[in-house]
């Protein structure tokens, strides 16, 4: 009686495997050597990957909602720029975890953390330059730690180490933008050449 299921256990893993590698074989044959690369790499997510990975994506998920929020609630001109590339620069990077995640075998978070959403919800009652003032130091705040969790990937080997270093500078430009809207603002003098002098 236990034989047909086992039976069908077995045919079906046959079949996996001969798709497995029809699948390997098209990507061995493709142009690209990383496509390959990476079909080696799936399923290998160690613990500290899919740590990583996890952070990340809920990092960018975030950075999105939070550049969003600033279009909508900042009172400055630059506030509501920054909210944009948050948006834009944060949501690239998102579908680049995701598909990473997907080819490593790893489950990605769909919603921000418990913390990233109260800090949202505290930040989304705000408006006008109370706004403006807190986004501004929260962002210094969030960047100055994804840049140190990003360096300390960035020295491992592998997939996401690679992703990690080319993020690193778009974090510190994002940290820089952050700083200059946390300075008190010198309002006389929109130029922007700055201290040339």
């Amino acid at each position: 009686m236990n034989r047909k299921p086992m039976l069908a256990i077995g045919v079906a893993a046959v079949f996996a495997l001969a798709a497995g590698a029809a699948q390997a074989q098209t990507n061995s044959s493709g142009a690209s050597g990383t496509a390959a690369q990476t079909q080696a790499n799936a399923g290998k997510a160690s613990k500290a990957d899919q740590a990583f990975l996890k952070e990340a994506v809920q990092g960018d998920m975030t950075e999105v909602k939070m550049g969003e929020l600033a279009q909508q609630k900042g009172q400055s001109d630059s506030v509501k720029t920054f909210g944009e590339t948050l948006q834009k620069d944060h949501g690239d990077h998102l579908k680049k975890l995701q598909a990473m995640a997907q080819q490593m075998g790893a489950q990605a978070p769909s919603e921000p953390s418990a913390k990233q959403q109260a800090d949202y919800d505290k930040l989304a009652k705000l408006s006008g330059a109370k706004f403006d003032r807190e986004f501004a130091k929260h962002m210094v705040m969030d960047h100055k730690m994804d840049i140190s969790k990003y360096q300390a990937e960035a020295k491992k080997t592998g997939p996401l180490a690679e992703l990690a270093k080319e993020t690193v500078p778009t974090l510190q430009k994002h940290l820089q933008m952050a700083q200059s809207l946390d300075k008190p603002a010198a309002t006389t003098g929109a130029g922007g050449s700055g201290k040339m002098h």
